[in-house]
C-alpha cells in the first residue's frame, strides 16, 4: 500500500525490486532475471516498465487497499452478528454457523465469523488449552471395546429436572449410543445396554470407571471365592458376562478419555440443540436423540482400521430379558412360599428346590426360576398364617436315685477325702 512517504512491500516484492533494479542498472540479462523471479521474459519486461513508470509502487498488487470483490455485504454481516447477539450467544463460532446455515439459511465459514466477532469485540465461547497427554491407539474393529459412563448434568437447563446422559462411544468408530435417565445405577444401565444391543449387537468389552452400578463391594463371598473373584459381583457385571461381555474397569477418568470428550461436546452442543428444540422431559429428549445421534455419528464418526465388525448377533428378545434383569436369590420356606421385599409368593409346584432365583425384568414383571426354568407361583396378600404346632406334653420331673453301694463314691479313697478336715 503506497503513500506519499512510505511504500508497504512483502519480502517478494522487495525481492523483485532487487532484481529488477539491477536489470535496469545493466547489472543483470533479462533471462537471467526471469529465471531467478520465477516469471517469463515478456512478464519481466512488463515489471521493468512498471518499475520505471512508477517505482517501487509499481510491484504492488492493483488491488492492495481495495475491497475484495467477493466481500460479504455490509447488511449480511450486520444480520449475522445480529443473530448470533440474540440467538446464539452462548455457541462457538463453529456450532453457530452450523445453525445458521441449518435453521437461517445463512452460509458463513466458521472462520469469517470468527473474525467478524474479533473486530467487533463480540465475546464467543472458546476452547482452554488442554495438557498434553500420550494418546491411547484406538482399536481396529467395530465392537471391540466400547467406553460406557454416566454424566450427571442439567441437559434440559431450566425447562425440566436434571438427569444423567448414560452414553457408550465405540472406540474404534466413535460412534455413540445415549438415553437420559433420572440416576445413573443398575437399571439405567441395564436398560441402557439393552438398547445398544438390540441396536448395534453385544460387544467384545466394555471399558467402564469404578462406579458401584459396574463394579460390586465388599468383601467376596463363599460363591465369589469358589468362582475364583476377588469381590462380589454389581448386578450389572453379573449381566453383561452372562452375555459374554468382558467389562474392563479404568483407573482414571484420562484412561476413559473418548467419553469424557464426548462429554464435553455434549454439554455444550446437545444442551443447545435440546434448547432449540423445546425439549422439556426427559422422554421427550430420548425421542430427540433417537433423531440427533444417527446425524450426530454420520458427521463425527470415525472409520475403522479394519472393516470386520466385532459385534456378535443379539440374542433373542426372551433371553436378554432374563440376562438383563435384577436377579435375587432366595430360600423356599417349608411352606413352599418366598419372601422378598415384605412381599410373599406362593410355588405352584408339586416339588419345589430350596433355592430359588426372583428375576425383576425391566418391564416390571416378576419371575421365580430354577436354572433358567421358571416356576408357576402367586403373590399372596398377606404374610401367610403360621401352622400351630402342638407341642408334647411335659414330662414328670424324675425321682432322685440314691447311688448304688458299689459306686466309685462310697470307696475308700473317696470317703478319706471327704473325711479330711
Amino acid at each position: 500500500m503506497a503513500t506519499e512517504d512510505t511504500i508497504s512491500m512483502s519480502q517478494r516484492e522487495v525481492k523483485r525490486w532487487q532484481v529488477i533494479q539491477g536489470v535496469i542498472e545493466g547489472r543483470g540479462r533479462q533471462r537471467q532475471a526471469a529465471g531467478v523471479l520465477g516469471v517469463s521474459t515478456r512478464q519481466l519486461r512488463r515489471l521493468v516498465k512498471r518499475v520505471q513508470a512508477e517505482g517501487a509502487a509499481g510491484l504492488c498488487h492493483r488491488s492492495r487497499g481495495k475491497p475484495s470483490n467477493r466481500q460479504i455485504a455490509p447488511r449480511r454481516k450486520a444480520r449475522v452478528l445480529k443473530l448470533f447477539q440474540t440467538r446464539y450467544p452462548d455457541f462457538g463460532p463453529t456450532f453457530a454457523c452450523e445453525k445458521l446455515a441449518e435453521r437461517e439459511g445463512i452460509v458463513v465459514s466458521d472462520e469469517t465469523l470468527r473474525s467478524w466477532l474479533k473486530a467487533a469485540a463480540i465475546p464467543y465461547p472458546s476452547r482452554k488449552a488442554r495438557p498434553h497427554r500420550q494418546w491411547r491407539p484406538r482399536r481396529a474393529h467395530r465392537g471391540e471395546l466400547v467406553q460406557v459412563d454416566g454424566s450427571h448434568h442439567a441437559w434440559l437447563e431450566t425447562r425440566g429436572p436434571a438427569g444423567v446422559l448414560m452414553a457408550y462411544i465405540d472406540d474404534a468408530s466413535s460412534e455413540v449410543f445415549a438415553r437420559l435417565y433420572v440416576y445413573e445405577g443398575t437399571v439405567p444401565g441395564l436398560d441402557s445396554f439393552q438398547g445398544y444391543a438390540t441396536r448395534y449387537g453385544l460387544p467384545q468389552a466394555l471399558y467402564t470407571d469404578h462406579h458401584s452400578t459396574y463394579r460390586g463391594k465388599g468383601a467376596p463371598t463363599v460363591a465369589d471365592e469358589l468362582a475364583g473373584r476377588e469381590r462380589p459381583q454389581s448386578q450389572f457385571e453379573r449381566a453383561v458376562a452372562e452375555l459374554g461381555v468382558t467389562i474392563l474397569h479404568a483407573h482414571s477418568p484420562q484412561a476413559k478419555g473418548r467419553v469424557e470428550r464426548l462429554f464435553r461436546t455434549f454439554q455444550d452442543r446437545l444442551i443447545k440443540e435440546l434448547r432449540l428444540a423445546g425439549v422439556r422431559t426427559i422422554p421427550a429428549a430420548n425421542t430427540f436423540l433417537e433423531t440427533y445421534l444417527p446425524r450426530y455419528n454420520q458427521r463425527f464418526g470415525v472409520t475403522p482400521a479394519a472393516a470386520a465388525d466385532l459385534h456378535r448377533p443379539c440374542p433373542g428378545r426372551t433371553a436378554l430379558a432374563q440376562a438383563l434383569c435384577l436377579k435375587t436369590p432366595r430360600t423356599v420356606q417349608p411352606d413352599g412360599t418366598v419372601v422378598c421385599d415384605r412381599q410373599w409368593f406362593q410355588v405352584d409346584e408339586p416339588r419345589y428346590p430350596k433355592r430359588v432365583v426372583l428375576e425383576d425384568h425391566l418391564d416390571g414383571s416378576r419371575h421365580l426360576t430354577v436354572e433358567g426354568r421358571r416356576l408357576r407361583y402367586h403373590r399372596l396378600p398377606t404374610r401367610p398364617a403360621r401352622a400351630a404346632v402342638p407341642r408334647p406334653p411335659p414330662k414328670p420331673p424324675r425321682a432322685p436315685s440314691p447311688p448304688s453301694p458299689d459306686h466309685p463314691w462310697k470307696r475308700r479313697p473317696f470317703q478319706l477325702m471327704r473325711a479330711k478336715p
